[in-house]
């Protein structure tokens, strides 16, 4: 019998075959169920998908996704995803099945979460995003008839422009309330000096550093989970990336090494975590008298400060390690206020170059 009621415990069991999406024929045996309907569902569920059938429901699906999602995400974005999944998506619509959830239920919930929480329009967005996420696979992967998220204009707003970043002024404001030879003021000067993100400073070694050609290796990163640190690749393939140092941040980097006395060269650099620094760039930025900015915001202080250096796009793409050009233009495009101007102007002198000496129309 496939659901049938433990004697000892007086619960109820699930013991049943299945088949898996490729055909074969496996057993499953869950124990502890309060009722025997809930032993019944978790059997029908399970079935569903075991065969990946768009009749499950929405909860069951997410395992399905996340099981498929193992090996192509890293376990910081699965634990992320997951969080914002089962918090914001599975208690609206994760008893509804999937072939029959419809773009009004999508409409419905994302006014739900307009009118029960007061999200920037960036985190909506990043809930949109999960929403479009799992139902973009079920489509693509197991053939769900119709995905509803396409026929819904989308929650949020991914590129509000409202960066927050330090002038050079208030950055040095900053920077001058360190000690010169310390690892905090070492830390900050890389941070603002290469637009490396923060869990890439910390995971930083002396191997990772060439001092003799001013070059910094940028290839893992670090962040502190459940009491433990762990070291993982970093954000993208792309962070993978080479940055040229200047000579002062090199000198700065040298004399703080040199003062660690037989440092191992393989060792983090900065053993500190993640919440330290944050605490310590709060502690400095209000004995400096500037506004508070979030650690990551360094990252866009240094993008400022090279546009403002008039330094290409392409060249600030390469040094923050992003995938394409779009995401840098379309981050940091409005911080270049000056550039259609400069297109006009230059048009202009083109203009008057050409015309004529006696001031007539030019003929073809």
């Amino acid at each position: 019998m496939p659901v049938y009621k433990n004697e000892q415990n007086g619960k109820w069991d699930a013991l049943f075959y299945y088949e898996d999406w490729t055909g074969k024929r496996k057993q499953k045996h869950k124990r502890g169920f309060a009722t025997k309907k809930e032993a019944k569902e978790y059997e029908r569920q399970y079935i569903l998908r075991a065969k990946a059938d768009m009749d499950m429901t929405l909860e069951s699906f997410v395992a399905v996704y996340f099981d498929d999602k193992k090996g192509e995400l890293k376990e910081r974005s699965i634990r992320n995803k997951r969080y914002m999944i089962q918090t914001h998506i599975v208690p609206y619509l994760g008893k509804k099945k999937m072939n029959e959830i419809t773009p009004a239920d999508i409409i419905a919930w994302q006014n739900k979460i307009k009118e029960e929480h007061e999200y920037s329009q960036a985190y909506l967005r990043m809930l949109q995003n999960q929403m479009t996420a799992l139902f973009t696979h079920a489509f693509n992967i197991y053939n769900l008839a119709n995905n509803p998220c396409k026929k819904v204009k989308k929650m949020g707003k991914s590129d509000d422009r409202s960066l927050t970043f330090w002038t050079y002024d208030e950055y040095k404001l900053f920077i001058d309330t360190f000690d010169k030879k310390g690892m905090h003021f070492v830390m900050f000067e890389i941070l603002f000096w290469t637009g490396c993100r923060e869990g890439e400073l910390l995971a930083l070694t002396m191997n990772d550093i060439d001092l003799s050609s001013h070059r910094l290796h940028i290839n893992k990163t670090y962040y502190r989970h459940a009491g433990e640190d762990i070291i993982t690749e970093p954000k993208t393939e792309n962070s993978i990336r080479t940055v040229e140092l200047p000579e002062f941040l090199v000198n700065e980097i040298k004399d703080y090494y040199m003062c660690l006395y037989n440092y191992p060269d393989d060792e983090r650099l900065f053993p500190i975590g993640a919440k330290a620094v944050q605490n310590i760039m709060k502690r400095h930025a209000q004995k400096a008298g500037v506004k508070d900015i979030r650690v990551h915001d360094l990252r866009h202080s240094h993008v400022a400060y090279l546009i403002h250096q008039n330094i290409p796009p392409l060249i600030i793409k390469e040094r923050l390690g992003h995938k394409d050009i779009k995401v840098t233009l379309n981050t940091y495009g409005h911080l270049y206020p000056d550039e259609q101007k400069k297109v006009a102007n230059l048009l202009d002198e083109l203009i008057k170059k050409n015309a004529p000496a006696d001031g007539k129309d030019i003929q073809e």
